[in-house]
């Protein structure tokens, strides 16, 4: 899927607005070039819907201040982007999820976590024990659902 480069520019300002780069920690932004592709491949199946966010985020950009997203100042963006997380709550969570997604999977980011880089599984990781009480209510509920 293609997107232009206003469309790219716009979500790459978004998504740092989400997660900043942080030089206390050594870790880039979620726009970073590598981490900013990744989200934008990851987000293929919601092609359609991520550009017309975008689209919708400019609106609200150019109803307020008269400027397209880019063009704001960092405090105009920051309303612009909380307008839109007000009027576009499905479509700001899928972005930030997208967003967390793709910038905790890269290497650079898990280093600075002190994790190891590799994929959760086949190794796994040891997770402590805990109270397996809290499973009563569940285990102990009516089915509700239909046995086949």
């Amino acid at each position: 899927m293609m997107y232009t480069v206003n469309e790219r520019s716009v979500l790459g300002a978004l998504v740092e607005r989400i997660i900043p780069a942080s030089e206390t920690h050594g870790v880039p932004g979620a726009s970073d070039e590598a981490i900013l592709t990744d989200i934008l491949g990851v987000a293929a199946p919601h092609h359609g819907a991520l550009c017309g966010a975008l689209a919708n985020l400019e609106a609200l950009a150019e109803g307020a201040c008269g400027a397209g997203f880019m063009e704001l100042s960092d405090s105009d963006q920051a309303a612009a982007a909380k307008a839109f997380r007000a009027a576009q709550p499905e479509l700001a969570g899928l972005i930030a999820a997208l967003t967390a997604q793709c910038y905790y999977r890269d290497d650079r980011v898990m280093r600075a976590l002190d994790m190891e880089t590799r994929p959760p599984f086949p190794k796994g990781f040891e997770v402590a024990g805990g109270d397996w009480s809290l499973l009563d209510p569940v285990r102990t509920h009516q089915a509700f659902f239909r046995k086949v």
